[in-house]
């Protein structure tokens, strides 16, 4: 696994930086929905999910339960 160096991630344009957190949020919800889907395919529970998740199975299902079939 790649490390990262804060020092590298720095950069004095505030607009910069958000953008780039912005971008690197879309890429992990996209990234969480891929394996909740995977995980759901493979026979887990919601509970086994938020568990992974560090979540709720009540917060996890409410964020994709109704979209199962779309993930």
């Amino acid at each position: 696994m790649e490390s990262w160096d804060l020092e590298s991630l720095r950069t004095t344009d505030p607009a910069t930086g958000l953008r780039a957190v912005g971008a690197l949020h879309r890429l992990a919800e996209k990234v969480e929905a891929l394996h909740v889907a995977a995980a759901r395919r493979a026979g887990w529970s919601w509970e086994q999910i938020g568990d992974a998740l560090g979540v709720t199975r009540q917060s996890v299902h409410t964020k994709y339960g109704k979209r199962e079939g779309n993930v």
